[in-house]
């Protein structure tokens, strides 16, 4: 990302600049780019399930590998491993990124969230009501949330190509969507989606998650302390029957989002270190504790751990999960499969129309009002890049599918709708700027 003068009003040291407009530059910026290596990792996938060495993608990925600690002993194969495991990482960023809009950001003002927020809601309603009219009283009808989600990397990927002829606070409606998509995906995966659950190891999760607050509450700012109870939470989590990646979400938003210190003058900080003909080791030190606990953990955190989400979980992800045989017959079995028929109509059309028509509705009672220059065509043209499903909609789909055929035939749904709605979407956009 380019650097920014400090002459603009986005270099300025003005709270809005500092605190909001900047944070998210840096997520926009991560998450478009993030996107271009999750098309190529989906490329590498589909090229190498279908090609001569095939066999070696099937067995890498179910590959056994186990960790034994404390005569607790967990075994996985490699891409539960990725699923259960490294998007927990994923899940945890997602947490991060919805403690820090509902403390400080878009989902802080409710006047400013609302749109989002039920055009958000919209979009996952219709999705999912127009995937089960395909599958009611079929098989496949388990695999109702898959069109509910939308993936935001891929989304901004494609207002990012679009440039300038899109307004700026389009990318700010899409953001906050995706965010309030999130944690309904969330609450959908925790609540419909758990195996059997067992009791005691889901009450020891709830108590690895207060002693993380009670730790927090006691001002402990060690952390491997929060690395080894996070670990903890996620084992038992996993052991308890809901999937293992809650655990991250709820690590996640119990992160503070608020400075644990004022915030630090700069002008002052360096008055204080020329003041001293000899700056020691302790002054250096103290005035280093300060600046950095002014910036919130959970935005420090963020921008630790966003990049390695964006440009390694979630592309090992895509490279573990998106690996389907595109063969002639496959593709004669989802041209009538109501999954893949489902899964398209859902995301490419159930989006768009659940996403437009909520926000109208919502214009229409005066709930909200959209930001300056973004109008009802941007909003379809978004509505239609929101059914790019991809990453949580597999995601689900592995969930909601044990049987092999089913699972193989929502993941062609899934890329075949995410990339008609990438091209619905963009095209929308572009002939709104053209008129």
């Amino acid at each position: 990302m380019a650097p920014i003068s400090t002459s603009t009003w986005l270099g300025s040291d003005r709270v809005l600049a500092r605190s909001v407009a900047r944070p998210l530059g840096r997520f926009l910026h991560v998450e478009a780019s993030g996107g271009v290596v999750l098309l190529a990792a989906t490329i590498m996938a589909l090229a190498w399930a279908n090609s001569p060495w095939s066999a070696s993608y099937t067995e890498l990925w179910s590959s056994q590998a186990g960790v034994s600690v404390a005569g607790h002993s967990l075994e996985l194969d490699l891409r539960h491993w990725v699923n259960d495991g490294l998007m927990t990482l994923f899940f945890f960023v997602i947490g991060l990124e919805i403690k820090q809009e509902v403390v400080g950001g878009q989902l802080a003002s409710l006047r400013a969230a609302a749109i989002p927020a039920i055009g958000a809601v919209g979009g996952m309603v219709v999705p999912a009501a127009v995937y089960v009219a395909f599958n009611v009283g079929g098989a496949g009808v388990d695999g109702w949330a898959i069109p509910m989600a939308t993936d935001v990397a891929f989304a901004l990927g494609v207002l990012a190509l679009l440039g300038s002829r899109v307004p700026a606070g389009l990318k700010v409606v899409l953001l906050a969507l995706a965010i309030v998509d999130d944690i309904g995906s969330i609450l959908v995966i925790a609540a419909f989606y758990a195996s059997d659950i067992e009791p005691g190891w889901l009450l020891a999760a709830a108590g690895g998650l207060a002693t993380v607050a009670l730790v927090r509450w006691r001002g402990v700012r060690y952390m491997p302390v929060y690395a080894v109870l996070g670990l903890a939470v996620w084992f038992a989590t996993h052991e308890s029957g809901v999937h293992a990646t809650i655990a991250g979400v709820a690590l996640g938003l119990l992160t503070p989002a608020r400075p644990l210190m004022p915030e630090v003058d700069a002008d002052r900080v360096a008055g204080e270190l020329s003041g001293d003909s000899a700056v020691s080791a302790a002054e250096v030190r103290d005035i280093s504790f300060r600046i950095r606990e002014s910036v919130p953990v959970a935005e420090r955190l963020q921008d630790l751990l966003h990049p390695w989400t964006s440009f390694v979980v979630v592309p090992l992800f895509a490279l573990a999960n998106a690996g389907v045989e595109v063969s002639s017959s496959a593709l004669a079995d989802a041209a009538t499969s109501p999954v893949t028929l489902g899964i398209i109509a859902g995301l490419v059309v159930g989006k768009t129309v659940g996403v437009a028509g909520a926000v109208a509705l919502g214009r229409r009672l005066g709930l909200g009002v959209l930001p300056p220059g973004v109008t009802m065509q941007h909003v379809v043209g978004m509505g239609g890049l929101a059914g790019i499903g991809f990453t949580v909609s597999l995601f689900v789909a592995g969930l909601a599918f044990t049987d092999a055929a089913l699972a193989d035939q929502a993941k062609l749904g899934i890329l075949a709708a995410s990339a008609l709605a990438a091209a619905v979407g963009a095209v929308v956009l572009r002939r709104v700027n053209a008129l």
